[in-house]
């Protein structure tokens, strides 16, 4: 932690926000936001449309995207019988976080008290027969639990069926089918997320195209978004957030595209905080090496002081307030100019979050 950011607390990081700004549908149609465009090394802000963007880039630059599919890993389960004694059933809600290896998985729970160690659980189809059954291994804080299912033929397809997507809580509705496709990149193609990647649900294959005919390059690579995005920070001070751990993979092609960008000096341009988060743990992680294909955990947490390696321009959504992502966003373009820009957003009626307008920041 660096000396600019150990003296700052969570709470410099907030802004106020009118409920009505939250956005809780998706654009009428996908591609045509808004975005402000804001140059880091003046703080200049501009007001622009998501279709522009293909304006803004340089011909050369290399744009990153990530191809992570969101599950509909929001489900509906009863409680049975807890082991050696009997208890009410009921409804309970439980949301898939993260696998956790034979047929397990890390899942929070709601409402949470209730749920014990040793319970079964039974999700129902709509029709009211058993699609999935699982046991709660492990309790842990806030409503998390380690959960282990029965197996079945395939786990995935099940969840298709009875499976729910997980809108964030900010948005106030049932999801409905048609989240299925716009809570989506177009993308999108590795399963595992459980909330979208937001940057990337902007663009259109026709949007694409003509970033492509810019002359400018793209890549992808795959972090499974996770439970981070649903927990608060719960301290007060910068040097002692811990994140929970994601998934990610960084393909041969994007490690070749990264390394060929960065040795000839072209820009490259993050499609969001997840690909930030992938990209400079990477870069951390080959210590000065060229990159190398390969999976692993990320639990990278980026706030200002923080030396970015390889990410020079970055597509993201509005954050929320005290939130990680708001702070990474803060680290790379400054906490002043981007509250600032937040406030300007504001007065200018953007829509916020998930479903929300957007950034790029130059």
């Amino acid at each position: 932690m660096s000396g600019e950011a150990s003296g700052l607390l969570v709470e410099d990081f907030d802004f106020p926000l009118p409920a009505e700004l939250i956005a809780q549908q998706p654009p009428e149609e996908r591609g045509r936001s808004r975005m402000l465009a804001m140059d880091r090394a003046t703080g200049a802000l501009r007001d622009a449309s998501f279709v522009d963007l293909p304006s803004l880039l340089n011909p050369g630059d290399l744009l990153v995207l990530n191809d992570s599919r969101v599950i509909p890993a929001r489900l509906y389960a009863r409680r049975t019988a807890v082991r050696d004694r009997q208890e009410p059933t009921g409804q309970v809600q439980v949301l898939l976080t993260e696998p956790a290896g034979d047929n397990c998985w890390r899942t929070l729970v709601k409402p949470g008290k209730k749920v014990g160690v040793g319970e079964h659980l039974v999700f129902p189809s709509a029709s009211g027969g058993v699609e999935l059954e699982a046991e709660v291994l492990e309790r842990g804080e806030f409503g998390e639990r380690l959960i282990r299912f029965v197996p079945v033929d395939d786990f995935f397809a099940v969840l298709d069926r009875i499976g729910h997507m997980p809108l964030p809580p900010y948005i106030r509705r049932h999801d409905a089918n048609a989240d299925r496709n716009r809570y989506q990149t177009v993308f999108s193609h590795e399963p595992g997320s459980v909330a979208a990647p937001t940057a990337g649900l902007h663009f259109t294959p026709e949007i694409l195209d003509a970033i492509k005919a810019r002359g400018v390059e793209i890549a992808r690579l795959t972090l499974h978004v996770g439970l981070g995005t649903f927990a608060p920070l719960r301290v007060s001070r910068l040097d002692e957030i811990r994140l929970h751990r994601e998934r990610y993979t960084l393909p041969e092609p994007t490690a070749a595209a990264i390394n060929r960008a960065a040795k000839e000096g072209r820009r490259i341009v993050a499609a969001g905080t997840t690909v930030v988060r992938t990209l400079e743990h990477c870069a951390m992680q080959a210590g000065g090496e060229e990159l190398k294909a390969h999976s692993g955990v990320t639990e990278i947490f980026i706030s200002p002081g923080f030396k970015f390696r390889l990410v020079g321009a970055l597509l993201t959504n509005f954050h929320l307030p005290q939130s990680s992502l708001l702070i990474l966003v803060s680290a790379f373009a400054g906490r002043e100019a981007v509250l600032a820009a937040y406030r300007h957003a504001v007065d200018g009626r953007y829509r916020f979050f998930s479903y929300g307008d957007c950034m790029w920041i130059s």
